[in-house]
């Protein structure tokens, strides 16, 4: 069952798009999220305390992709970052780090944390993950393994809502022994498109809209041709999305917008609004009007 949590936010400078720290209540961990240009300066003790840390940055062709690190003294190994950076050691820049510390983490802890936070990233597939290698075999205690734990599944809900999805799993395409309710809901509404292409046949796809885009499922067909009326960032997705020899999708997708997921499955323009529909006939753009 679901319940509500709060979030305590302090602007430190006063702007949101300075430092700031979260807080959630009955909690010892925070977060803390400061740009770039501010961790020279910054003079906050949390800071200086054993942590692991998300590198944020945003890559020439708008993909996100982040470095998942971990130290006993976070702000000196985001120094080394930033000379890393300036030496031309370090390819990837980096814009936003949001960083999380807590009561009585030590080495052990923090790599621990780092091997899990990375598990998860390269799972949930939304961000390219740049981390290279984690200590994969550090040992811990059974009770300090569920004390992390319960420290990763806060930290889940403080990095959302600071507006990184880095650890929020792409929906997935129900099971077939568990039945979908009718609801007005467009966010839990499964929808499917069918398409005849010339020289092609007919492509066939499931998918869903959700509440940061629209997901195309695994076990979708995909139409092994495309022209140039789809923009280019699709058709990129189109040649990196792992599909089998038969033209089926081996992996969940996410994409911005419907009409995006939708000429992704059949290579060709097209307004997902009126391509996606329920098992009903509905179509995603009648369910956007309905009361």
């Amino acid at each position: 069952m679901a319940y509500g949590r709060t979030i305590e936010l302090f602007l430190v400078n006063g702007t949101a798009d300075s430092f700031t720290t979260a807080e959630l209540s009955n909690w010892n961990g925070k977060a803390l999220k400061i740009p770039r240009m501010e961790v020279a300066s910054c003079d906050c003790d949390d800071l200086t305390q054993p942590g692991v840390y998300f590198l944020f940055c945003k890559e020439d062709d708008g993909s996100d992709s982040v470095y998942i690190g971990e130290a006993e003294n976070v702000k000196e190994r985001l120094l080394q970052h930033l000379r890393d950076s300036q030496s031309e050691k370090e390819k990837y820049y980096w814009n936003t780090a949001v960083v999380f510390v807590g009561r009585d983490l030590n080495k052990a802890h923090i790599r621990y944390l780092e091997n899990r936070f990375v598990e998860i990233a390269r799972t949930c597939k939304r961000y390219t993950v740049l981390t290279k290698n984690t200590y994969s075999h550090t040992v811990l205690k059974d009770s300090q393994k569920a004390v992390m734990e319960e420290f990763i599944d806060n930290v889940k809900v403080l990095i959302n809502a600071l507006g990184y999805n880095v650890l929020k799993p792409i929906p997935s395409k129900p099971t077939p022994e568990k039945s979908v309710p009718e609801t007005k809901d467009v966010d839990t509404v499964y929808l499917h498109l069918e398409r005849t292409i010339k020289k092609v046949g007919k492509v066939e796809a499931d998918g869903s809209q959700t509440s940061d885009g629209f997901v195309v499922f695994q076990g979708s067909q995909i139409s092994p041709e495309d022209d140039d009326t789809i923009p280019a960032v699709v058709k990129q997705r189109r040649k990196s999305a792992s599909i089998d020899a038969n033209g089926i999708l081996q992996e969940d997708m996410l994409f911005t917008s419907p009409s995006y997921a939708a000429m992704f499955v059949i290579g060709k323009s097209a307004n997902g609004l009126t391509s996606w529909k329920t098992a009903e006939g509905k179509t995603l753009k009648s369910l956007e009007n309905e009361d």
